[in-house]
C-alpha cells in the first residue's frame, strides 16, 4: 500500500491512496483526513486503508491523477523527528578527515538527534538557503514511521512498531555545523527542515527488498542532474531500523508518528573509502563524504557545498526498473 498527502487548504493535507505505479490516486479522508490521523488509529485504519488501495488498482472507484509536484511530505510535520547515523562508515570518515580518532562505541551504541520536526519541505519543494557561506549539503537518507512503541522495548517489539517507509533528503548546513557541536548542545540551526519523498509505503510493498530491518536496494542521487550516488542501503548499515527504534525507547515511549532516520547512506570499497561513480564506485550520498575523501587523498577539499541554482534528486527504484516512492527533487535558492 502506497499512502501520499497532498496539498490543500489544510497545512497538514489530505490524505490520499496511489496507484502502485504512482500514475493514480484516490482519496481517502472518509477514512482519516491525515495520515496522522490514520496513524493514530491504525488498528482500524489499516484496513479500510488497504481496502481502498484494491478498489484503486481494480479501479472500481473514483480516481485523479497522481502528481509528485502536488505532494507535501507524507507527513508535512510531525510529533517527532529522530535521524540516526546507521552507516558508521559515514561517521568513521568524517572523523578521519579532521584528524579525530574513531570510539569504539560508535560501533555498539548508535548516534542519533533530535531534529526539527514541525515543518518539512514538500518533496518538490525550493531548499530555501540564506548564505552559500553556510554550507548547505543534501543527504540521502531512508526513514521509517513507526507507530505507538512503549519505553524500554525490545529490538522484536521495535521491529512490530514500524508502520511505513520513505525517502529522506536531511538538509545540513555544514558550515554551522563545527561551531553547534563545538558547544556540546548538538545540532540546530544547522539542521534546517528536511523533505521526505511523495509517497510513504507499508513494508509489505516492498517485497523481497525488505527482511523486516534493512532495505536492500541502490539510493539513488542525482545532483544537477548527474549522477551522484547509487549506495546499497542493505549493505554497511551497522544498525537496522528496530535497533534505531529500541535506541529511541530506552528512556522515552515512542508515539505514532515519529520518524525514524538511517543517516546518510554511505558503503565502502574494498574495505576502504568509496569512489565515485565515473571511477568504478556507488559514489556518495553527501557532497560532505566526497570532501573527506578529497581530504585525506589530498589534504584539501575540492567540491563546493550546493550554491543557489544547484538541483538534487533523490530516488529509489524496484528491480524492475519503476520507482518506489516517488522523487524529492529540489533546488536550492535564495530564502
Amino acid at each position: 500500500m502506497k499512502l501520499a498527502t497532498l496539498k490543500s487548504d489544510s497545512r497538514d493535507g489530505r490524505l490520499v491512496v496511489v496507484s502502485k505505479d504512482l500514475a493514480w490516486c484516490a482519496d481517502a479522508t472518509r477514512i482519516a483526513p491525515t495520515l496522522q490521523a490514520a496513524l493514530d488509529d491504525w488498528e482500524r485504519c489499516e484496513g479500510e486503508l488497504r481496502t481502498l488501495s484494491d478498489e484503486l488498482e481494480r479501479e472500481t472507484i473514483p480516481r485523479e491523477r497522481f502528481h509528485e509536484r502536488e505532494a507535501l511530505s507524507p507527513l508535512p510535520r510531525a510529533f517527532q523527528w529522530a535521524d540516526g547515523s546507521a552507516y558508521v562508515n559515514h561517521v568513521e570518515l568524517v572523523r578521519k578527515a579532521r584528524g579525530a580518532e574513531m570510539p569504539a562505541s560508535f560501533w555498539t551504541d548508535p548516534l542519533m538527534y533530535q531534529g526539527g520536526s514541525d515543518a518539512f519541505l514538500a518533496p518538490r519543494g525550493d531548499i530555501p538557503l540564506g548564505d552559500t557561506a553556510w554550507g548547505c549539503d543534501m543527504e540521502g537518507e531512508i526513514a521509517v514511521i513507526t507507530g505507538d512503541a512503549p519505553m524500554g522495548c525490545s529490538v522484536e517489539e521495535a521491529e512490530k512498531a514500524i508502520r511505513l517507509v520513505m525517502l529522506v533528503n536531511d538538509v545540513s548546513l555544514r558550515g554551522l555545523i563545527p561551531a553547534e557541536l563545538g558547544k556540546g548542545f548538538g545540532f540546530f540551526q544547522s539542521k534546517p527542515p528536511s523533505a521526505f519523498s511523495p509517497v510513504a509505503v507499508t513494508p509489505d510493498e516492498l517485497g523481497e527488498a525488505w527482511d523486516g530491518r534493512k532495505l536492500h536496494l541502490p539510493l539513488l542521487v542525482k545532483y544537477n542532474g548527474e549522477p551522484f550516488g547509487k549506495a546499497e542501503c542493505g549493505v554497511d548499515m551497522t544498525f537496522d531500523f528496530p535497533q534505531l527504534i529500541a535506541h529511541l525507547a530506552k528512556t522515552r515511549p515512542v508515539t505514532a508518528g515519529t520518524i525514524v532516520g538511517s543517516g546518510t547512506v554511505s558503503n565502502k570499497l574494498d574495505d576502504g573509502p568509496g569512489k565515485p561513480i565515473s571511477e568504478g564506485g556507488v559514489g556518495y550520498s553527501c557532497i560532505a563524504e566526497i570532501r573527506m575523501i578529497e581530504t585525506i587523498e589530498s589534504g584539501e577539499p575540492k567540491t563546493p557545498f550546493m550554491n543557489y541554482g544547484d538541483t538534487v534528486r533523490i530516488e529509489m527504484k524496484d528491480k524492475t526498473g519503476h520507482s518506489i516512492f516517488g522523487a524529492i527533487e529540489q533546488e536550492v535558492v535564495k530564502a
